[in-house]
């Protein structure tokens, strides 16, 4: 048997959910499955949009803005570089 033919995530997308569909069932049988209280989806909310934005900053500050070089330094709106 190949590697590609094992394991959870090269199953067929129905079988994948039909199996997680029974492990939900189980666990809220079983009394151990988590819901979600309005407050709770709201903190999680926040800290994604926060975590999200975070990332989008870094990146944005990870790539440095280009600085003049010296030439261009010398040269305002009166000089003529001929």
């Amino acid at each position: 048997m190949a590697t590609q033919d094992r394991g959870f995530a090269s199953m067929d997308r129905e079988k994948q959910r039909e199996i997680a569909r029974k492990g939900g069932i189980a666990a809220h049988e079983k009394g151990t499955a988590h819901e979600w209280n309005p407050a709770e989806a709201r903190e999680a909310g926040r800290k994604g949009g926060i975590a999200s934005h975070q990332k989008r900053a870094d990146t944005a500050e990870a790539t440095p803005a280009e600085t003049p070089s010296e030439k261009e330094k010398k040269l305002d709106a009166f000089s003529y570089d001929w």
